[in-house]
């Protein structure tokens, strides 16, 4: 709800006002800022209600593209998973070795996975619309700052061997689990 105000925004990023602007009204349509009539722009209101609405629509969105994934995929398509589910598994191990991770770093292979599984959907459409859900979720994941790295990595095992199996209903249900257990871990955790 904070208002942006543009001539700060414009030292603090060397960028004209008409840029801004524009950026702004972008950031507005994808809905990561809001910009109600005549009163500038406002950082997006952060709710459970929202978070949970986000999160049920991963869930339709992932199990779509990922049931479209595993029918369309190639070899490609699994070696970009395989490499996918390494490097998350690699990361997770880390942190849950106590190494200090920055946090965009741990989300980026989580995305990069989650991107894997379903990047061989066959639609363009589909897959910017769940990107923009997506980058809305992993945002209050950077604000609550909390995961469950250890039984997240369990559950990516499952749904990576479900996926290469081409096992579309196993590796669904369990992507649908794993996204509700996410979603619980974060409203208790907030």
């Amino acid at each position: 709800g904070k208002k942006l105000k543009l001539d700060a925004l414009k030292v603090q990023y060397s960028a004209s006002v008409s840029t801004l602007r524009e950026t702004l009204n972008r950031l507005a349509s994808d809905g990561f800022v809001e910009a109600p009539e005549q009163r500038g722009f406002l950082v997006r209101k952060m709710s459970n209600e929202d978070l949970i609405e986000l999160s049920n629509l991963r869930v339709l969105l992932e199990c779509a593209a990922l049931k479209a994934s595993l029918a369309f995929g190639d070899e490609d398509w699994e070696g970009n998973l395989v490499s996918a589910h390494h490097k998350l598994a690699m990361i997770c191990k880390k942190i849950m070795d106590g190494e200090v991770v920055p946090p965009e770093r741990r989300l980026h292979y989580d995305w990069e996975f989650h991107f894997a599984l379903v990047r061989a959907c066959n639609s363009r459409h589909m897959i910017a619309v769940f990107q923009n859900v997506y980058e809305k979720y992993i945002g209050y994941q950077l604000v609550l700052r909390n995961y469950r790295w250890a039984k997240a990595l369990e559950e990516h095992q499952l749904i990576f061997e479900a996926a290469l199996a081409r096992d579309a209903e196993v590796a669904t249900d369990l992507l649908k689990s794993h996204l509700h257990k996410s979603l619980s871990f974060s409203l208790v955790a907030n």
